[in-house]
């Protein structure tokens, strides 16, 4: 395995090329979360997620209001920070790994990309083997300034389109994005849910009638069931809440291993199905 300072792969674009690829295949996406910090040694947690069949890994770095998450990821947060856990430490932890072999996406609030200031802060992901980003406040029409330093940076901005997103913006979101489409499949919070959520249909179909871009869906996707299901309209999941809570609860590496290989287990049988 190779340090994520000196990983090859790690070139503009990667996180989209790779994912392309996997898509291309007809395999069905799976990026799990975790919480940078959330433990003494959070690090493993990515190798147990590679490990179950994870195409992409986003690691949040935990925010003090964390305004679009749930209870779950707040709990997260909270405890995370509570360690000492900072954008910095959490960089650090990561630059001193080998490379999982799937793309690193970070995830925080637009407040702590202006804290060092955005030049700095895409230098660091990247310094960290980091290849993509997700910001969930950022809207689309003041992307301009992150977009270009991330570009220059060579780190993916990655965009949220949500079920009350117009057509039009929903178009230049699509456009905009560098990985994949973060599409939220309801109009709430993060966490775990009963069932998917009807808009989800909805809205992947609109983002697929304006790009080729991956799409994945995440928010209240926990169970095989429901990643079979949103298999069926999206190229992929994000499985977060589900994860954190097994953390918060006390699950090492090996649980999660465990919680997330029957996902991975129903995203293939749905590839399988005939169309």
């Amino acid at each position: 395995m190779t340090n994520h300072r000196t990983n090859p792969t790690l070139t503009a674009g990667a996180v989209e090329r790779h994912l392309r690829a996997r898509r291309d295949t007809g395999r069905g996406l799976l990026m799990p979360y975790v919480t940078g910090g959330i433990t003494p040694g959070w690090t493993e947690y990515l190798r147990a997620f590679a490990d179950a069949g994870a195409d992409a890994i986003e690691v949040g770095l935990p925010f003090s209001d964390p305004t679009l998450d749930g209870v779950t990821i707040q709990r997260a947060s909270d405890t995370a920070l509570a360690r000492g856990a900072s954008t910095r430490r959490i960089l650090a932890d990561l630059s001193g790994l080998p490379g999982p072999g799937v793309p690193l996406v970070a995830s925080t609030y637009y407040n702590l990309v202006l804290h060092d200031g955005p030049e700095a802060f895409c230098d660091a992901l990247r310094r960290a083997g980091v290849g993509g980003l997700i910001v969930p406040d950022l809207p689309v029409h003041e992307a301009d300034e992150l977009a270009d330093v991330a570009a220059a940076a060579g780190v993916e901005l990655v965009l949220l389109a949500s079920p009350a997103t117009p057509q039009p913006r929903l178009a230049e979101i699509s456009r905009r994005c560098r990985g994949f489409v973060y599409a939220v499949s309801l109009m709430g919070t993060t966490g775990e849910r009963a069932a998917l959520a009807a808009s989800a249909a909805e809205l992947t179909g609109r983002i697929r009638r304006v790009t080729d871009r991956p799409v994945l869906l995440g928010f209240g996707i926990s169970t095989p069931d429901q990643a079979r299901e949103a298999r069926r309209h999206a190229d992929g999941v994000v499985v977060g809440a589900a994860v954190m809570r097994r953390v918060l609860d006390g699950a090492g590496p090996d649980d999660l291993r465990d919680f997330l290989a029957p996902l991975r287990q129903a995203l293939d049988q749905e590839c399988d199905r005939p169309r």
